[in-house]
């Protein structure tokens, strides 16, 4: 059987990345979806259209 501080360590890691995720959302952009699916819109346009201009 393990020791008693080997068990408990891994709870105290992921306890520690918990709190250190849940600090880290707040703080983060917040952006509207509908500009998000209109960015990846976009990005696919420029895409196929570079492919059209200059085929390799």
């Amino acid at each position: 059987m393990p020791p008693k501080s080997k068990k408990n360590q891994g709870f105290q890691s992921a306890a520690g990345l918990i709190r250190y995720f849940d600090s880290e959302t707040e703080k983060g952009p917040v952006l509207k979806p509908t500009y998000i699916v209109v960015a990846i819109v976009m990005t696919i346009a420029v895409v196929l259209l570079a492919g059209a201009i200059w085929p390799t």
